[in-house]
């Protein structure tokens, strides 16, 4: 497990976080300053709308579930997209996180831009309504208050195929007493 925060870390919740909007996430911060803030997204959230419905030119390099995942409370009316691209440069369209190598060719994409000019680039992607975000120093604070977790990311982690199976993966590779409260139960009192 990491302790330091940058782009391209995972933010999972501890069994202790009952916000509802973030109860079992696993959120990739996408952006992250020291002293300024932090910008993530939740990975484990799809919702039901298509994304050929809200952005049907994407809706083609759309992964599975080719969905509309909620990237959090912020900014509902809003959407954002992660592409993981092949090759080594930087694809027009395309801004590569600027985090750990395991994740490098993982970034945002461009949603105003025609996806003609990725679409040879793209391995996968997915699209976000609203983010997460955290105020300077907000995010260290619930950290020290035990609401989150931070791991390193794997680059399939933002195209989970079983998104509500995320939270407990990525605990689970965790080993040791990480991998344990993976089996946490949803209800503690039903234990």
């Amino acid at each position: 497990m990491d302790t330091a925060i940058s782009a391209g870390s995972l933010l999972v919740a501890t069994p202790l976080l009952a916000d509802p909007n973030f109860r079992r996430t696993v959120v990739l911060v996408v952006e992250h300053a020291p002293g300024e803030g932090t910008l993530g997204v939740v990975l484990n959230r799809p919702t039901e709308v298509p994304v050929s419905r809200v952005l049907p030119p994407w809706a083609e390099l759309a992964s599975g579930p080719s969905v509309v995942f909620q990237g959090g409370p912020v900014a509902l009316d809003s959407a954002l997209a992660l592409a993981s691209v092949s090759g080594e440069g930087e694809p027009l369209g395309w801004r590569g996180l600027d985090g750990t190598p395991a994740v490098a060719r993982l970034g945002l994409v461009d949603l105003d831009a025609p996806p003609e000019i990725l679409a040879a680039e793209v391995g996968e992607l997915r699209v976000f309504a609203g983010y997460a975000g955290w105020g300077a120093d907000q995010l260290e604070g619930e950290i020290e208050q035990g609401a989150w977790y931070v791991m390193s990311a794997e680059p399939a982690d933002a195209f989970a195929e079983d998104p509500a199976y995320l939270w407990r993966a990525v605990l689970r590779r965790q080993g040791g007493d990480l991998a344990l409260v993976a089996t946490f139960p949803d209800d503690p009192t039903m234990n």
